[in-house]
């Protein structure tokens, strides 16, 4: 049930992380604060597919 998504920077557009997720008790996309080494600072990070 659990599905492997990536996270993008929203700044720099880089995906730095993969994490898994339930589609049943989030249906929508995501979004996490987490250290973009690309920028050297936390941004938000969005999941892409």
């Amino acid at each position: 049930m659990r599905e492997y998504i990536k996270l993008e920077c929203k700044e720099c557009k880089s995906r730095n992380y993969v994490t898994t997720k339930n589609r049943r008790t989030h249906p929508k996309r995501v979004e996490f604060n987490k250290y973009c080494p690309v920028c050297r600072k936390h941004t938000v990070h969005k999941e892409k597919r």
